[in-house]
């Protein structure tokens, strides 16, 4: 088959959907592949390099949709282009078909296949072609590189000879793959980074990324987990809740970004405009989701507001296209893969096998049908189980629960003091009195040692070097004192005694030694 790639026609668009190296592993699958001239120079590809990789390159868009039998593009076709697709063909884009009602009608009108890259279904297997979470990814990045380029001071807090400069406080609101991107830049930069989700799962995630997770007081009666791992619509009261915890934090925080996208849905409007009047003059909104109508109440699509109070709202719509050739190179990967799964024999052959879950949910027009909505896929992915909470225990329990664990230990120590005692006098009716005498100094030894080293915490292991080295050293002399007496059997106790604790000194000498020269510069 024959593969071509478009040239976006979109103002300011600068992705491409072939790629140099991705137009190498097409072709391994048996396929030719096509650009359109121009169609990469915005994103850093000429189009020598392409001619270098065995790409034909085509004067124009017309020229390029007669010649290939599957047309490959970044953003959803205009009805220019879906009208110039011939029957058979294949388009392969992003297509939004929930929004282009109109454009589907078309597809279907030209007998064209339609593979939408924003409905490839959420599932372990099509991981490697979801091309939404490949752009938010690079989205939720530039966000933050934007807020600061935006933003008068430093993220990271500083003390210097001219004075103390305080971090920046950053507020991340969604945390889906934009959001989870936008918090690992942002603390790694040494932002105070918070972060809020609907989804109470995803605190965990927020944690570990260095973010503080902000909570809400209130029980939500729905799961805030829809269909594919998207938020879903929250409960009049709950977004009632969440905006009075938006208006508590508006006044300190300096940088708010927000990526809290419904899947079919005008954006929600989580930053209202009195939240823009509380903020700081100099505070920075960067809003991911202007192009659905944006988070914010004041984002104007493709605009950078400066408002009244000195806020600076940024409501860009192209963030992945600001990283052009970083965003093509992703966004070709994900079409090659499924150009790898629909040529599952490698002959270049496309088989549209719509029994296949992957397939069958991405493809929104099919043999003169519109195909969308797509079923639900046969396999869909598991989620973790939210962890149950934990009872925070009333001070009488803990109480109890601490006069119970006394009374045991107590219970364990009389046990023991009385199996000990019991052994004592039946070793002293047999033993010589010297004996005895040396056998009782051993246990309590070995009795007080035993208490000391086991309470010592395990992430104290070098300072118990030193308590074990300092026991070592005791016994050392205790066994020199004892190694001359005239009994065998104490002699014998006390050379392996001497042994024994030189090896315990020597070794924990040595093991320090190996641990500090860990942290030498070499």
């Amino acid at each position: 088959m024959k593969i071509g790639a478009l040239q976006e026609i979109k103002p300011g668009e600068a992705r491409v959907a072939l790629t140099p190296d991705s137009a190498t592993q097409i072709q391994k699958l048996g396929h030719e592949c096509f650009v359109q001239s121009g169609a990469g120079v915005a994103a850093g590809f000429n189009d020598e390099t392409y001619a270098n990789a065995g790409v034909t390159v085509v004067k124009d868009a017309a020229a390029l949709i007669d010649a290939v039998d599957v047309v490959i593009k970044v953003r959803e076709p205009e009805l220019e282009e879906v009208q110039r697709l011939k029957k058979g063909q294949t388009l392969i884009s992003f297509f939004w078909p929930a929004q282009n009602e109109e454009m589907l009608a078309a597809a279907r009108d030209q007998g064209a296949t339609a593979i939408a890259m924003d409905m490839v279904p959420r599932i372990s297997r099509a991981q490697k072609m979801d091309a939404l979470s490949s752009m938010a990814n690079i989205a939720g990045y530039r966000a933050v590189i934007e807020a600061g380029n935006n933003f008068g001071r430093f993220f990271t807090g500083q003390v210097t000879a001219a004075g103390k400069v305080p971090p920046a406080r950053v507020l991340i609101v969604g945390a889906g793959v934009a959001g989870l991107a936008a918090i690992g830049t942002s603390t790694s930069l040494g932002a105070i980074t918070m972060a809020f989700d609907v989804r109470p799962e995803v605190a965990e995630q927020i944690e570990s990324m260095g973010a503080e997770f902000v909570f809400l007081d209130f029980e939500e009666t729905q799961d805030g987990a829809a269909t594919g791992g998207y938020a879903a619509p929250s409960s009049p009261e709950f977004r009632e809740k969440q905006l009075e915890k938006f208006r508590e934090l508006a006044p300190d925080v300096d940088i708010v970004i927000t990526t809290a996208l419904i899947p079919g849905r005008p954006a929600p409007k989580l930053w209202t405009e009195d939240m823009v009047q509380m903020m700081k003059p100099g505070s920075v909104i960067v809003d991911l989701a202007a192009e659905k109508g944006g988070n914010c109440d004041l984002t104007v699509p493709d605009e950078r507001l400066v408002t009244e109070n000195g806020v600076i709202i940024i409501g860009y719509t192209d963030f992945p296209s600001r990283m052009a050739t970083q965003s093509s190179t992703l966004y070709a990967t994900n079409i090659r893969h499924m150009l790898h799964d629909l040529t599952p024999a490698k002959d270049g052959i496309i088989n549209h096998n719509m029994e296949d879950d992957v397939i069958r949910g991405a493809t929104v027009t099919h043999e003169g049908a519109i195909t969308f909505p797509p079923p639900p896929p046969k396999v869909k992915a598991i989620a973790a189980k939210p962890k149950e909470k934990v009872k925070e225990l009333t001070p009488e329990e803990k109480r109890a629960n601490e006069v119970a664990a006394f009374k045991a230990q107590t219970r364990n120590q009389v046990i023991l003091l009385a199996v000990g005692s019991a052994l004592v006098l039946s070793v002293g009716l047999v033993a010589p009195e010297a004996f005895m005498r040396n056998f009782i100094i051993f246990v309590l030894a070995v009795f007080v040692g035993f208490q000391v080293i086991w309470k010592v915490s395990h992430s104290l292991h070098t300072p118990l070097m030193a308590v074990t080295n300092a026991i070592s050293s005791i016994i050392i002399v205790g066994a020199l004192l004892q190694i001359g007496s005239s009994s065998m059997l104490i002699t014998l106790l006390a050379a392996l005694a001497l042994l024994m604790a030189a090896v315990n000194i020597f070794g924990g000498f040595m093991v320090t030694r190996r641990m500090l020269a860990m942290f030498q510069k070499s």
